[in-house]
């Protein structure tokens, strides 16, 4: 019989450095943050008398503490969520947010939306058939420019399927790869596709109420400051154009940054057979597919009559997700589905909601819209909310946050000028859909940014993307909003 020994060293081994832990150096700015907060809840006590220039003392508590949330956002070790949740906590504790209304909104209906969406989309990514839709689109290309005018068809489409800019960005990279191997010797067509992706991804959401957190938290603000949001309808009926428009003035630009005539001239071949090897994809159609397929869109057709059937669209998408996680006809288990919700992002914008309701009812809203835009009337009003939406990706990284930084204030604004709110909340979110400038502008753009080369999107290449695409997004969203939009049912006067 053989003893286990345990061998002990005589010599002891050389002590390596531990590497530092992702949020080394994080707990100051929690503590400092969170001292700030309990600082405005002290202050809040002796100050329901105060009042500056037009400004009582709840709404001067709640605009520090929304600009203490700000700060909280713009620190890069510290957590949305939390910076959200703790500015709302505190909102109630100044007693410019009542706690019924904060506990509500994480159980309103656009939370219910989003929740059955991502189940919806959970289904539909399992059978593959986004892969197969962009597959298909590729292969009928027949010149660059084709090619990127079919993939931005191809993502705008993605916009009805999956509501989240970075679950699309996720399902396209495996298809930039693919298309990278296809197209090794052609460097240039690489770098254009690497740049068209996250742009038209990021550009073409807007297209759907569903299509990124942002526009909830929008209706949200609408419908508590003015009684009515947008529904999925409206929303789809007026995003939906600009987005095409958008992403294929950007696909066109983005092929003039990239790529020079002989390249734009020379034929393209996609090998459709071996794009579906690569991915996964089988080469027939399977009943799964198409369960999704008709389900999804069923669910669409039912979201957009919602004014003839007068079912609500969270309860549409609730049966949706049930019956694609249902035993029999459903293709991915419920379980599975759920653990793909991305539940702080929906905590995030219950906090964010939140907080832009107390912005509005403390009167703060208003009164800092007066300050920032009192000049303004109009169009001019118009050009100054889009410019400034355009620009707050520099200063507010999430989406989200600069909604529920921005529409409060444009709201305000718009009521205090005698123009439609819901008109000019619309055109700042459509504005703050551009978000190109530094791989850090948001998450689509961080994962192309991170790939491998030469399948990378470059920095340099998104500067002069930007430096083009800002005003002109910026000049297409007030051209929409004094033409085409009143048009169609949303006048800004």
């Amino acid at each position: 019989m053989t003893e286990d020994r345990t061998d002990y060293a005589t010599v002891p081994r050389p002590s390596r450095p531990r590497p530092a832990p992702a949020n080394a150096g994080a707990g100051w700015a929690i503590g400092i943050t969170a001292a700030a907060l309990a600082a405005l809840g002290l202050v809040a006590l002796p100050s329901s008398s105060f009042s500056f220039d037009g400004l009582n003392g709840t709404g001067l508590l709640t605009l520090l503490l929304f600009a203490a949330a700000v700060a909280g956002w713009l620190h890069p070790r510290l957590d949305d969520t939390h910076v959200a949740l703790a500015a709302a906590a505190t909102a109630v504790l100044l007693g410019a947010l009542d706690p019924d209304a904060l506990f509500a909104t994480l159980g309103a209906e656009p939370i219910w939306l989003l929740i059955a969406a991502f189940v919806l989309a959970a289904g539909v990514n399992t059978t593959g058939l986004p892969a197969r839709l962009a597959i298909g689109l590729a292969a009928r290309a027949r010149g660059p420019r084709g090619l990127a005018h079919l993939i931005t068809l191809g993502v705008v489409l993605t916009a009805l399927l999956i509501p989240s800019t970075s679950g699309r960005a996720a399902l396209l990279v495996p298809l930039h790869r693919a298309l990278g191997t296809a197209f090794e010797g052609r460097p240039r067509l690489v770098r254009a596709l690497a740049l068209l992706l996250p742009t038209t991804v990021l550009l073409s959401a807007v297209a759907t109420l569903v299509g990124a957190g942002a526009h909830l938290i929008t209706s949200e603000i609408l419908a508590a400051t003015t009684g009515a949001g947008i529904g999925f309808a409206e929303w789809l009926l007026w995003g939906l154009p600009f987005a095409v428009v958008s992403s294929h003035l950007a696909a066109e630009l983005v092929l003039l940054l990239t790529t020079d005539h002989a390249e734009r001239r020379a034929p393209v071949r996609v090998d459709a057979a071996a794009l579906r090897a690569e991915l996964g994809v089988p080469e027939q159609r399977t009943r799964a597919e198409l369960r999704a397929l008709l389900l999804l869109g069923g669910v669409v057709l039912l979201w957009s009559t919602e004014p003839l059937h007068g079912l609500p669209p969270a309860l549409v998408a609730l049966a949706g997700a049930l019956l694609i996680t249902s035993p029999r006809i459903g293709v991915v288990k419920l379980g599975k589905a759920v653990g793909e919700i991305p539940w702080s992002l929906l905590l995030f914008m219950a906090a964010t909601a939140a907080l832009g309701a107390a912005l509005a009812a403390s009167g703060a809203a208003t009164w800092l819209a007066d300050l920032a835009l009192d000049e303004a009337e109009g169009t001019a009003l118009l050009i100054a909310v889009v410019v400034v939406s355009t620009a707050a990706h520099l200063v507010v990284q999430s989406r989200s946050a600069r909604s529920s930084v921005l529409v409060p204030l444009v709201v305000a604004a718009a009521l205090e000028s005698g123009l439609n709110p819901v008109a000019l909340a619309f055109a700042s979110t459509a504005a703050a859909g551009f978000c190109h400038t530094l791989p850090s502008s948001a998450k689509p753009v961080a994962m192309f940014s991170r790939l491998d080369p030469p399948l990378a999107c470059p920095p340099r290449d998104l500067l002069r993307l930007s430096a083009l695409l800002a005003p002109l997004i910026s000049a297409l969203v007030v051209v929409f909003a004094l033409v085409v939009w009143p048009h169609l049912g949303l006048p800004l006067f």
